[in-house]
């Protein structure tokens, strides 16, 4: 029975939606794969996206990831201070992690993206592979300039593994000498329109717009959103928002991916996942305002190349003035929808370590 040991980083869902493909190509390969999830992202988030795959998880942060603010906005200084809290003792940190993973010896682990997993790995040596459109020693480097030694730290850890696969679209990594470019993951959904305006009771010629922040908690002020004619919005029920035209998506009990193929237009902040798949759906994207993020502008160049997408300011944002904004987006020409191959890519690449 092959084992495969999955990190996944906890700053927001994209990290497991990214790799969520790719364990679905590995169980169609191998029937029997043995899955661990080490990864502080909730189990019942874990089991949405690794249905039907039974698997062991690790409730554990497997890195830091960034601290925010809101969905929008890193709280450098705070997230310096836990880079330098996680690395104290870095050797120390590193021994521990390869301890449990020569406890227990998986054939191979796929990191997105911690990189605590794979310096553990290669201290272990276990055959290690990461996957992801960013690194954190790009995103750290970017709010923690000062912290040279660190980073240091945290790209010899990336350079410990046997393959980075950097999806597309993906920010530059020069930094990396282990790289390999693949095409697109995405996880496309069944496009259940007739059925969703059906049980929202739209009127014909109603647009639905999907709200999505990519699991960060952060609340957008749409009480105060003016009504849009002809527009609904459908966002996650915890905001508790009480309006004819703003609908909770999880009463509706179909699969997120169904609902994402299922809606008109998509409103979110710039992340790998939501532009990917909004790009291999062929749903238009109003984009969050994300400049500081060093992911953002690579993201949003590919999107322009491959998708749909106009720019809103935090300002349209607060104002709810998105009237003008969605009737250009939808008359823009549709492009041709890129093909989401690079799972199937890695999966294939990494049969080797598991057969």
């Amino acid at each position: 029975m092959p084992h495969l040991w999955l990190a996944l980083s906890a700053h927001g869902f994209g990290h497991a939606a990214q790799v969520a493909p790719i364990v679905a190509t590995l169980r169609r390969r191998f029937p029997d794969l043995r899955l661990t999830v080490e990864s502080a992202l909730p189990r019942s988030l874990l089991e949405r996206r690794f249905v039907p795959s039974p698997f062991e998880h690790v409730a554990a942060a497997a890195d830091v990831g960034m601290v925010m603010h809101d969905a929008l906005a890193v709280d450098a200084k705070a997230s310096c201070s836990a880079y330098r809290a996680f690395h104290r003792d870095w050797p120390t940190r590193i021994e521990w992690a390869a301890m449990r993973l020569r406890r227990a010896q998986p054939d191979l682990l796929l990191a997105d993206v911690p990189y605590l997993a794979l310096a553990a790995a290669s201290r272990a040596s276990i055959p290690a592979v990461a996957v992801c459109s960013l690194h954190w020693g790009a995103i750290h480097a970017a709010y923690c300039p000062e912290e040279g030694g660190i980073n240091a730290q945290i790209l010899e850890a990336y350079g410990a593994a046997d393959r980075f696969y950097r999806p597309a679209p993906a920010m530059a990594m020069p930094e990396l000498g282990n790289v390999t470019d693949v095409g697109p993951i995405a996880m496309l959904g069944a496009d259940r329109r007739g059925e969703l305006r059906r049980a929202l009771r739209l009127d014909d010629g109603d647009r639905l717009v999907m709200v999505a922040l990519g699991g960060m908690p952060t609340r957008l002020p749409m009480g105060a959103w003016p009504k849009l004619p002809g527009v609904h919005w459908l966002v996650q029920s915890d905001w508790e928002i009480s309006r004819s035209d703003i609908h909770p998506f999880e009463p509706l009990g179909m699969p997120f991916v169904d609902l994402f193929a299922s809606c008109d237009a998509l409103l979110a902040k710039p992340g790998y996942g939501l532009f990917a798949e909004a790009a291999c759906h062929g749903m238009p994207v109003l984009a969050l305002p994300r400049a500081d993020w060093p992911e953002s502008a690579a993201l949003l160049a590919w999107l322009y190349n491959h998708g749909r997408c106009i720019e809103v300011t935090r300002d349209q944002v607060e104002r709810g003035d998105f009237g003008e904004a969605l009737t250009d987006l939808w008359a823009l020409p549709i492009p041709i929808r890129p093909t989401p191959d690079g799972a199937a890519t890695i999966a294939q690449a990494l049969e080797a370590w598991l057969g």
